[in-house]
Parts: structure tokens; sequence; C-alpha cells
């Protein structure tokens, strides 16, 4: 028996699946070049048989993500997009934003500046700007990091509801990664309240032997703490006495990129 059908998809699930998924984000690349496209064009585009297509745009138009437009027949991007697009259009602006602060820092404190985000019970960094004194070349970028070993986490941690931090710690599960590491609970809290009442917090070989970091809240338009900037380096020049002295520098960078997300407070 053949594995493949008349249009040449492969008739394993799986492998059809992820097929059919491609051709379909293709079908949205091909509507977001030409504006409109018809059952014909998306075909011959894809090199597929018309039925496939229509089948594509189909289940496309099922969740709003392409519509018809007024011409039968012709189909577009539909409103689902900006709906998805929605999601990370607000990440995207904090990146935008605030990129020139993280690289005046970056070149101000000598040291790796990165922006960090709440994702679920992580912090992942968004953005990272090297410092001309940064030792090593690791890309911080997309990386979930613990929210209780590391100076982003304490922030996000720290401005969080006290219900919505108890279950993002739950999740994190407080494990000792260096033996610097705060597992205690009791112990944690009382870091947070001191992060929330000086504005800044700090690590201390808490997520790796030899690193120091200190992050501020950045907020949004309405005053939720949404990111964190950080400022990270070796622990024998970003020392703690240097991280408490370098601390109104990062937080006045942490004050621009809330002004420039719309925050008046």
């Amino acid at each position: 028996m053949s594995n493949y059908t008349a249009d040449g998809e492969t008739a394993g699930p799986a492998a059809g699946g992820v097929q059919s998924v491609d051709r379909a984000v293709s079908v949205l690349e091909i509507l977001a070049q030409r504006g409109e496209a018809g059952v014909s064009e998306v075909a011959a585009e894809l090199d597929v048989h018309k039925s496939t297509a229509f089948r594509l745009l189909g289940a496309l138009e099922a969740r709003d993500l392409v519509e018809q437009a007024a011409e039968r027949g012709k189909y577009r991007l539909g409103f689902g997009i900006v709906r998805l697009a929605g999601a990370v259009t607000g990440r995207l602006d904090l990146t935008q934003q605030g990129r020139p602060v993280c690289e005046r820092l970056a070149e101000e404190i000598g040291e790796t500046v990165n922006i960090a985000v709440l994702q679920e019970h992580y912090a992942v960094n968004l953005y990272q700007v090297r410092g001309p004194g940064a030792v090593g070349a690791f890309n911080w970028v997309g990386q979930l990091t613990p929210l209780h070993a590391t100076s982003s986490g304490k922030i996000l941690l720290a401005h969080l509801p006290p219900k919505e931090r108890t279950a993002a710690l739950a999740g994190s599960g407080l494990k000792k990664l260096t033996p610097h590491t705060i597992t205690a609970k009791a112990k944690l809290e009382k870091t947070l309240d001191e992060a929330r009442e000086r504005g800044y917090a700090v690590t201390m070989e808490e997520l790796e032997v030899g690193l120091h970091a200190m992050a501020a809240p950045i907020r949004s338009r309405d005053g939720e703490v949404i990111a964190a900037l950080s400022a990270s380096g070796p622990e024998y020049r970003l020392t703690e006495e240097r991280m408490h002295e370098l601390a109104p520098v990062l937080r006045t960078g942490a004050e621009e990129i809330s002004r420039r997300m719309g925050y008046v407070g």
C-alpha cells in the first residue's frame, strides 16, 4: 500500500500533521505578502491540489485567521491574527523601548544587562546587552531561570500578589542550586520584602557560584511590574558593596524604561 495521498502528503498522521501545519503557515505568509489570494493562487504557490488549498483555507477561516474578501473566492488575513499578535506586542514594545537604556547601562556599569519577564514559575530573558567588561559569551536570551535564585526573579516575585507568589514558588520547587541559594520560604519572603522597600533585589552566587546580580522593576502604564532590568557579573568585580553603589543607576534605568512604556507615577 502506498504511504502517500494523491497530492503527495504522507499518509502517517504525525508526518501529515506536521506538513499540514507547515502549509497552513505558508498560506498565512502568502496572504501577508499578497494581501489577497484565491484558492487557485494558493494551490499554485504551495504546489498542491486545489482541494488541499481549500481545506487549509477553510481550517484557517474557522479560527478567524483568514477571511473571505468581498470578492467571492479571494481570501485575506483575518482579525484572529491581531488576537495572536496582541499576546506578544507588549513584549516586543518592552524590548524596543528598553534597548537604548540597556545599551547605555551596559557601557556605564560595564557588565551584562538583561530584561526579563515572568513566565509561569520562571523568569525568561527577552533582551541582553554585554558590557565591555563582561566575562564569557553566555547568551541569557530565551533562558528560563528560577525565580528564587535570580535577581530578576526576586523582583518579579516581590511584586506578585501573595496568592500568585505562593503558586509560583510552589511550581519552582525552591531548588538549592548552589550552597548560597535561599530555599527557606521565610528567609526568601524577608528578602522579597527588602527588595520591595529599597526598589531593587540582589543575588550573590545563588544561581551560579561566582555570579552576582542585581535587578530593578519595570512598570507598565498602569503601574504594574511587568519586567525586571538586571545587571550581572563576576563576584570579584560586581561585589556586594559595588551592587549597592550602582543600584541607583540601575533603578534610574528601570524607571526610564517604565516611562517609555507609559508609566508616569
